[in-house]
């Protein structure tokens, strides 16, 4: 299954009581539908997935899909460590109804290759939804091989992996290996054009909240063959994929957004604002690139 060639994991707006804000909410929204999201990955990482409670994910999951209302696809993140407890949120999601799941692969507890072959499939085997993998070892300490992947792509309904292990040879050996209905993202906005080159299908992105066009504009170039239109946009816009990791995610991309008007608050506990160095050094790089547009 296709979600699109930019797929957004998009930040949670809260107010200043650090409540979930959905008036900012449908403006966030709003905003990337209109800047090149073909997919919005809801209460993932970058939506603050641990800060947040069951109950405020099944919230945000209903309400993105009624403001989206079916012009792009809606992906609920219901993973977790706990098999159990992913299955009873991923059921409660189908509910709301997002269009796909994604699931994270379990941290801390660190199972084996047949454990992860085994949590990701009960959970699949509990929905009708489509199943995104996410395999994030940096985060995680736990990696989903090549080859479990390659085997659970033989599940009916595990229909893609947005993998952020940035191992090249991982996402070449997933992308020959498996059907042509599976789906390779990339989970490193840096290394989107790369992996378009071995095979990857898109990125399911962070930058994507304030460079979405230009991460659009660059995979059309590289899919049209102007290989060298795609380096281009790539070096232009990477200190600003690379300034979105410079403190811990989602600081600075909320500061993006804030910075450019689409206000989405800040960030919980544990995670801290930029400070003002690095708010200096956030803004230098997008005004950067808005010199060059």
């Amino acid at each position: 299954m296709n979600f699109g060639k930019v797929v957004t994991a998009m930040v949670t707006p809260f107010n200043e009581q650090q409540e979930i804000d959905y008036e900012a909410l449908d403006q966030l929204i709003e905003h990337l539908i209109e800047n090149g999201s073909d997919g919005l990955v809801v209460a993932g990482t970058t939506g603050e997935s641990p800060t947040l409670s069951d109950e405020e994910k099944l919230a945000l999951f209903s309400h993105t899909v009624q403001k989206v209302n079916g012009r792009i696809s809606v992906i609920a993140g219901t993973g977790s460590n706990q098999t159990k407890g992913s299955i009873a949120l991923s059921q409660a999601a189908e509910k709301t109804g997002v269009d796909a799941i994604m699931l994270v692969t379990p941290y801390y507890n660190k199972p084996s290759q047949d454990g992860l072959y085994e949590h990701f499939k009960t959970v699949a085997d509990s929905v009708q939804l489509p199943v995104m993998l996410y395999n994030v070892p940096g985060r995680t300490s736990v990696d989903l091989a090549a080859e479990t992947v390659i085997r659970l792509s033989a599940v009916d309904n595990i229909v893609a992996i947005k993998d952020a292990s940035g191992n090249m040879d991982k996402i070449t050996e997933m992308a020959a290996q498996t059907d042509a209905s599976f789906s390779v993202y990339s989970g490193e906005d840096a290394l989107t054009l790369p992996s378009l080159a071995v095979g990857a299908i898109g990125i399911v992105s962070v930058s994507g909240h304030v460079i979405g066009n230009e991460m659009q504009e660059m995979i059309a170039a590289y899919e049209q063959g102007a290989v060298k239109k795609a380096a281009s946009i790539h070096q232009r816009i990477l200190p600003v994929m690379q300034e979105m990791f410079a403190a811990p995610s989602p600081a600075p991309v909320k500061a993006a957004l804030n910075r450019n008007g689409v206000h989405v608050g800040g960030v919980r506990l544990p995670l801290l604002p930029l400070n003002d160095e690095q708010l200096q050094a956030l803004n230098h790089k997008l005004a950067l690139l808005e010199q060059v547009k």
